[in-house]
């Protein structure tokens, strides 16, 4: 008897649609293909336009989730599973609430990053448990290992699936983060198999970090010289 088909799955990753990412869809679908990835979702800040955009230029084996990190007033929240954009400036509970209510997942990225400005504050966590779904257990672009075993311990306290991501703003961060995972053809597949997944991830160079912030300043003051 064959084996079920297995993916290799990241998900968390940006493209020039991210006002600190300069990375044509294009170039992220081949090079996810390149590094062995088979599955990723796409989650640019506060727009599904990327996801949007490599979903419809990926070669047929690579999946493409349709994902979108928004910013709320207090951190952020990602939305799996999208095919509408929810804006950014609303408030945690109807940001989780315009998620579900297009049957998408909600997933809460680089918890307790005491790095980030845009972590979702730890009281806020308490009043959107009922809404959560994932908790981004392994970022590459944490820097400190004690703040992603502090997201461990809260997936774990509260039985919620473990999701990781590279956080990819450059083609070179894809292939930090691999999540195997069993195939799946809808949501619910997608929750079973997650809740059986392994992670392999490592972190990456604090440089990168310094490249997405100058992407961000030649993007906010010379927009028209970044070619889409």
């Amino acid at each position: 008897m064959s084996e079920a088909p297995r993916l290799k799955a990241d998900f968390h990753m940006h493209t020039w649609h991210s006002k600190d990412c300069g990375t044509p869809p294009r170039d992220l679908a081949r090079r996810a293909v390149k590094v062995g990835l088979t599955c990723i979702a796409v989650t640019d800040h506060n727009t599904i336009r990327g996801g949007l955009d490599v979903r419809e230029l990926a070669p047929p084996e690579l999946m493409v989730i349709v994902a979108e990190e928004v910013k709320t007033p207090s951190g952020e929240i990602t939305g799996f599973f999208l095919e509408e954009e929810v804006p950014a400036g609303l408030s945690p509970e109807e940001t989780c609430r315009r998620i579900k209510d297009q049957g998408g997942l909600v997933s809460i990225p680089h918890p307790y990053d005491r790095v980030r400005r845009s972590v979702l504050d730890s009281d806020v966590l308490e009043t959107i448990l009922p809404f959560i779904d994932i908790v981004e257990v392994f970022n590459s672009r944490t820097t400190l290992l004690r703040d992603s075993q502090r997201a461990l311990e809260f997936a774990e306290r509260h039985d919620f699936l473990q999701g990781a991501g590279s956080d990819a703003h450059c083609t070179g961060e894809l292939g930090h983060v691999f999540i195997d995972m069993a195939a799946f053809s809808d949501v619910a597949g997608f929750k079973a198999s997650l809740r059986q997944a392994t992670i392999d991830g490592r972190r990456s160079s604090p440089l990168y970090h310094a490249v997405t912030t100058v992407t961000k300043w030649r993007k906010r003051y010379f927009p028209h010289g970044m070619d889409r």
